[in-house]
């Protein structure tokens, strides 16, 4: 019982390293072709170093954790 449950958490504890090896341009597809499928319109997307982020509402991470994706509304034409 002892190894089960040492080997779930390693895991659960593995898997954010796996995400964030995705590539930032793999990922950034896939967050807004989820978006879309939700029928979100009026977003953006941005790829940007970590240290960058600031108040920005973060939706992805990338390049082994050194970008992140942001999600913000688009300006208004």
């Amino acid at each position: 019982m002892k190894h089960l449950i040492l080997s779930a958490t390693l895991l659960a504890l593995a898997t954010p390293t796996f995400a964030a090896s995705k590539p930032c341009d793999e990922l950034k597809t896939e967050i807004a072709a989820k978006l879309d499928e939700k029928k979100v319109t009026g977003y953006k997307l941005d790829i940007v170093d970590t240290e960058k982020v600031g108040d920005a509402k973060v939706v992805g991470s990338c390049d082994g954790g050194k970008k992140k994706i942001v999600y913000g509304r688009a300006a208004a034409k």
